[in-house]
């Protein structure tokens, strides 16, 4: 997670959400983002989905079966839907997302029993820290 919020400050020094990802296989990182939406002109460059796409390019496969994906933040539907997509064994985030997040706060995608897979998932590591960056982020835009 440490390595994820290190991402997450990148995205913010670039003008982007601070949020980073790290997809990690048998204990070594394979893939890692951090937001790029605004950069990239792309609504689907969030650091979960650039972390799963360099992971998926490493192993040579879009199974990830057996990896965990470490998130400074809940992840919205789209991103939990790449994830159970991808077959992602492990989530673990920090803070949780209120207004959007998929793992829990507002739907459940990545545990919804209509689905043919479901992550285990862990919530709340590092959540302050997390938390308060995208606070500080948020309050300069205002």
């Amino acid at each position: 997670m440490r390595r994820a919020l290190e991402l997450a400050r990148e995205a913010e020094d670039a003008g982007e959400v601070p949020v980073g990802a790290v997809l990690v296989a048998d204990g070594r990182i394979v893939g890692d983002g951090w937001n790029r939406p605004i950069g990239e002109c792309d609504p689907t460059a969030h650091a979960e989905m650039i972390a799963l796409r360099r992971g998926a390019h490493e192993l040579g496969s879009y199974r990830l079966t057996g990896t965990t994906l470490y998130v400074t933040l809940e992840p919205c539907a789209m991103c939990a839907g790449a994830m159970v997509h991808a077959r992602v064994r492990r989530l673990v985030f920090a803070a949780t997302d209120p207004r959007a997040g998929a793992a829990g706060s507002v739907f459940n995608i990545v545990q919804h029993p209509m689905l043919n897979h479901r992550i285990e998932c862990t919530g709340g590591v590092l959540a302050e820290e997390c938390a308060a960056m995208l606070r500080g982020f948020f309050q300069l835009r205002r």
